[in-house]
């Protein structure tokens, strides 16, 4: 349903950008300073349409396994970008040649991981003011 495009940073800033200041700074309160960061030119971007060319989600994959900086359009949640994204990126990872994926998810976000297989390390923590778990899966 969604089609996903990978792209470098260089590629993705003028479409992914917006919606994750939106998001992360305009919705949740994430400092400026730390949302669109010096990582974003190393990492791979995936970015989500609909069959009608409508961009609704980003997320990245920074070249040592991490996945991060999901972000779904208000309107677009709980649709299955989500999933489209996570999936691409993981097979991104996959094809790298990494044996692991890993996530700081925010607590609200757990669930979601879960689902996909991740599981929980450590104890949750606070970054941006937001609870975070980090979370990993063998791939």
């Amino acid at each position: 349903m969604f089609r996903i495009e990978l792209k470098s940073w260089e590629e993705a800033r003028d479409i992914a950008g917006p919606l994750r200041w939106s998001i992360f700074v305009g919705e949740q309160n994430v400092p400026e300073g730390i949302e669109l960061d010096d990582l974003d030119a190393q990492c791979t971007h995936a970015l989500a349409y609909t069959p009608d060319n409508k961009f609704v989600g980003t997320g990245r994959l920074l070249p040592d396994g991490r996945i991060g900086r999901m972000a779904v359009a208000k309107d677009w949640r709980r649709q299955g970008v989500g999933a489209a994204l996570l999936e691409a990126l993981i097979a991104e990872a996959k094809k790298r040649g990494h044996k692991e994926v890993s996530v700081s998810a925010q607590l609200q976000a757990a669930e979601f991981y879960r689902s996909f297989g991740f599981e929980a390390e450590g104890k949750v923590y606070q970054d941006a003011g937001i609870l975070h778990q980090k979370m990993h899966k063998k791939i």
